[in-house]
């Protein structure tokens, strides 16, 4: 049965999806070829991705006296330092064109990313938009545009996209967000499809994660808990001593499950165990409160 959508056109999921989906890249290789982490330390004022403070709305986002934002026009104007991209984009982009047009398109390549990890998708859509245009087989140019649109909800032209950035590299890293994008449009065939090629592609650890939270969504989508509490238990209640963001995500998403095919007591068990391990973490304290 395909996802309901509500006015606007988003998909109307569980209520783990607002949660989920605003840090599925964010948890994981967001940039593909990690622009912004490769090139250089991170603002000190930042939190890294995946952290308990850049998974609550809002989260990690300057004021607009900061530097570069709308507002107050009375702020000193800060001089915002370019990162270089890391080398392997760099040569790509060296490719196209004369050496100053390369060096113009670096430059705006180099801005749109900064304006993505800023989580102002607008401003990087207008200049992404553009230098696809430019460089139709930067596969890394590709990449970053169909991750902006997809953080902007427009699923089919975020498939689009990066369909394009998987015939261009061959890379799977970006499965679980064509997967989600599939999801949003109700396409389950396609989800599974690509959750086949993501388990037979030695994908890291992480990448694989998401795409299994991605796929039990779809299960549970259509009614089919069972399955979806099946595929994500193995790995989630799998034993760690320390446990790392895709582990705690893992837990949030099986207990949302349990809680949505009426296990509460489970639900209740795992989302305590959320809690105790980040208890920052999105609305898993309310959650569990309201099954007390």
């Amino acid at each position: 049965m395909p996802s309901r959508a509500d006015r606007s056109g988003a998909p109307v999921r569980g209520r783990d999806e607002q949660w989920r989906e605003r840090n599925l890249t964010a948890a994981r290789q967001d940039l593909g070829r990690t622009y912004l982490r490769a090139s250089g330390p991170a603002d000190p004022d930042r939190p890294a991705a995946g952290s308990a403070r850049s998974q609550r709305p809002g989260a990690g986002r300057r004021s607009s006296s900061a530097g570069g934002g709308d507002g107050d026009a009375a702020a000193p104007a800060r001089r915002i330092r370019r990162k270089p991209i890391p080398g392997d984009v760099a040569s790509e982009i060296k490719t196209f064109g004369a050496p100053r047009q390369a060096a113009a398109l670096e430059a705006k390549l180099t801005d749109a990313a900064r304006a993505y990890e800023r989580e102002r998708y607008s401003e990087a859509l207008s200049a992404l938009r553009d230098l696809a245009r430019a460089m139709p087989a930067a596969a890394s140019v590709r990449e970053l545009y169909g991750l902006t649109l997809y953080r902007l909800g427009r699923w089919k032209e975020a498939l689009r996209e990066l369909q394009a950035f998987v015939e261009l590299s061959g890379s799977v890293d970006q499965h679980p967000v064509l997967a989600d994008c599939e999801r949003a449009l109700g396409n389950h065939a396609r989800v599974e499809v690509l959750w086949s090629e993501l388990r037979t592609a030695g994908a890291g650890s992480d990448v694989l994660a998401e795409g299994r939270l991605v796929m039990a969504g779809s299960l549970a989508d259509r009614g089919r808990f069972a399955d979806a509490i099946a595929l994500v238990e193995p790995a989630a209640l799998r034993a760690v001593r320390k446990p790392l963001d895709r582990h705690v995500r893992q837990w949030y998403s099986l207990a949302d499950l349990y809680e949505r095919s009426g296990d509460l007591p489970r639900a209740r068990d795992l989302f305590r165990k959320v809690v105790d391990a980040d208890p920052d973490l999105s609305d898993a304290l309310e959650r569990l409160a309201a099954l007390r």
